[in-house]
């Protein structure tokens, strides 16, 4: 998700949530979810602007050895074709992919196909590509994903799972890409630009698997409509992704309702690919961030260490629970994007802040929050 440009929807009203709180029930059968990330894209622009990353006691470590002790089963990395910062491109990943091998975190790659933040409401072509056509894009499109995943297997480091595209509700490379309104393209072009994508996946990295990813993850009418029109279309994918933050998306019995419905419905496994919830309702810089007032919050889960550990239980549950065992497991959104001056929202402006330190799991003192651990060891 674009997260600067929903600073003013994180304002409105909290969802109003049923007695799934501060105790989540443990479900008896105990099953294990295969997958238990963390998106870690800014990890590379953090460190380089001083960021550093602490046990629960203080001590520091490098943040890939933390995560890996922890349990983390996976790192979601954000692909960009030309960021104006130069990081989440193929040039910081390729490293970045080597410490998660030696650490034996598998790599999730998530393309944005932009040149900066990709989400329902953003979704903007690469300068670069801005003048092509259909064909030209398609190209484009398969050309980038092949070269990214390319290289990581060349390096010994393949990918294991792929998103083609990021909360891609409205379509990509708008406007030729846009599937809803006048000025768009329609679901042609857009399955066209999918399909290059998903194939160019396969052709570098045969045993990748691949999602699909929207925001819709407690709205089934949306899911249905849109996952209908990707099958209708002939998209063959194998992962139903979905962000799904309760500030957003509404209460967990939604999300589990309509998981529970996309699985059946579409026979595919089903997975969160983004979540998160704060630590603190402070900042640690100057910027207004995201989550900063009660009202947000979901009843039973207080903005503390032990209500974002809470939260992270009951999705860990949400997604245990989908029938048929089709619950892959989920992903927390930039849990290692803590505040540095410089590594702010917008990639064009270095002096812009930082709107989420206090989602993140490390606090202020940079030292692991209880909600790590949570995500890394719940559910193994």
């Amino acid at each position: 998700m674009r997260r600067r440009s929903v600073l003013a929807a994180a304002g409105a009203a909290a969802l109003a949530v049923p007695a799934l709180g501060a105790a989540p029930a443990v479900a008896a059968d105990r099953r294990r979810l295969e997958i238990r990330a963390m998106d870690i894209s800014s990890l590379p622009k953090d460190e380089a602007f001083g960021a550093v990353y602490r046990r629960a006691d203080g001590r520091r470590d490098d943040p890939i050895r933390i995560l890996a002790d922890a349990g983390i089963t996976h790192a979601r990395l954000k692909v960009w074709v030309n960021p104006a910062d130069g990081y989440n491109d193929k040039r910081h990943i390729l490293p970045l992919a080597k410490r998660l091998k030696r650490a034996g975190i598998g790599i999730w790659v998530d393309f944005h196909y932009s040149d900066t933040w990709a989400d329902p409401s953003h979704q903007t072509k690469p300068a670069a590509w801005a003048d092509l056509d259909v064909a030209g894009l398609t190209r484009a499109v398969y050309d980038h994903t092949a070269d990214v995943l390319g290289a990581l297997r060349r390096q010994g480091t393949p990918a294991d799972l792929v998103q083609i595209g990021n909360e891609i509700n409205g379509g990509v490379l708008w406007p030729t890409g846009k599937n809803w309104g006048d000025d768009g393209g329609g679901w042609g072009n857009l399955t066209t630009f999918l399909k290059a994508g998903l194939t160019a996946a396969r052709d570098t990295t045969p045993r990748i698997r691949t999602m699909l990813h929207i925001a819709s993850g407690g709205d089934n009418g949306t899911s249905r409509w849109w996952y209908d029109n990707a099958v209708s279309y002939g998209l063959d994918f194998d992962i139903i992704a979905q962000s799904y933050y309760p500030f957003w998306h509404g209460a967990p019995a939604a999300a589990a309702a309509n998981l529970a419905d996309l699985a059946a419905r579409y026979d595919k496994p089903v997975l969160i690919a983004e979540t998160a919830y704060p630590f603190t309702l402070e900042s640690e810089d100057a910027t207004n961030d995201i989550m900063y007032d009660a009202s947000q919050l979901t009843e039973g889960y207080p903005a503390t260490p032990a209500g974002q550990a809470a939260w992270l239980r009951t999705v860990a549950d949400l997604m245990a629970d989908v029938p048929g065992g089709k619950g892959l497991g989920y992903c927390y959104w930039e849990g290692v994007w803590t505040y540095r001056k410089g590594d702010g929202w917008d990639p064009t402006d270095p002096a812009s802040g930082n709107a989420w330190e206090n989602l993140a799991l490390f606090d202020f003192a940079d030292r692991e929050l209880p909600g790590l651990r949570t995500l890394g060891r719940y559910r193994s």
